[in-house]
């Protein structure tokens, strides 16, 4: 048999996460480059690896025998490229990193700030929200993720950075504007346009509400921080956001911060990483950075 390392990377991504569409994605490849690779790992076999029902792919028994010897290879490799790394320090290397949405207001100053003391770094950087960030330190894809606190009942390891203040917002033109010391009980009068179920700062927010014996009231959802400060920005209704968000907006006149009584909700950003996980060089110097420098630069 002449297998190679990447038919390997393939076939493990895609039985890892039960599917080409997200080996595919994962790999950075299209579907069709997946579905070849494979197909050529099972000429090589002599057997197929997969099964195909419906739009779902299973292991065969060949499958999973050649899947345990894969993840044992792979593993091996990732040893041998950190022990390399380390031996060349931080002057060259890749840092994987995922980060929440509403870190991408401030995080790509801190990325920038680090490149440019290793300039050689090469970056992979995914931004998306809180569940697809648990999913992706959980399968080991990523090094570490800058996001709010992970659940408490998780294999993460989250180091706080930085505080992440969360303030309510409404349009300059709305009655509560320019009022001073709101009683929490008024704002549940108000109609808000909140962020996905499951989204970190929507539940920080339900929860602030509830435990004042108070209920946050959803009118809309919306799936990006930008979209809910445009409509608010449209009278749409009230917003309960990042204070990392606003920069633009508040200079520009476009939003005002409202001052409620308990707000804002003190909230802190964490660096996070599954626990036990061995760093590379770079990894670490970032981790490092991060912790050290990040609330000066920010």
């Amino acid at each position: 048999m002449h297998i190679t390392l990447r038919q390997l990377q393939v076939f493990e991504a895609a039985a890892r996460l039960g599917g080409y569409t997200r080996a595919a994605e994962t790999l950075h490849l299209s579907q069709p480059a997946v579905s070849m690779q494979i197909r050529q790992l099972e000429e090589q076999a002599g057997m197929p690896l997969f099964d195909q029902i419906g739009k779902k792919i299973h292991l065969t028994d060949a499958g999973r025998a050649l899947y345990r010897h894969a993840q044992d290879i792979l593993a091996q490799v990732q040893e041998a490229q950190l022990e390399l790394e380390e031996m060349r320090g931080v002057r060259r290397g890749q840092l994987n990193i995922t980060i929440a949405s509403t870190a991408n207001y401030f995080a790509p100053k801190l990325l920038a700030a680090f490149c440019q003391r290793h300039p050689d770094v090469k970056v992979s950087l995914d931004v998306s929200n809180r569940e697809h960030i648990l999913a992706l330190l959980n399968e080991a894809d990523k090094d570490l993720a800058i996001m709010g606190r992970p659940p408490e009942a998780s294999d993460l390891v989250a180091h706080p950075f930085m505080e992440n203040p969360l303030v309510v917002i409404a349009s300059p033109a709305h009655p509560l504007a320019r009022a001073r010391r709101i009683p929490l009980a008024r704002l549940a009068e108000e109609s808000f346009i909140s962020r996905e179920a499951g989204s970190g700062t929507r539940m920080a927010a339900e929860r602030f509400f509830g435990e004042a014996g108070a209920h946050l009231s959803t009118a809309m959802e919306m799936s990006s921080n930008e979209a809910i400060k445009q409509a608010v920005q449209a009278g749409l209704g009230l917003g309960v956001v990042s204070i990392h968000t606003l920069e633009m907006e508040l200079v520009l006149d476009r939003l005002v911060i409202l001052d409620v009584e308990g707000f804002p909700i003190r909230r802190h950003w964490y660096v996070v990483h599954r626990q036990g996980k061995r760093f590379s060089a770079v990894a670490q110097a970032f981790l490092d950075f991060v912790m050290h420098e990040a609330e000066t630069l920010v």
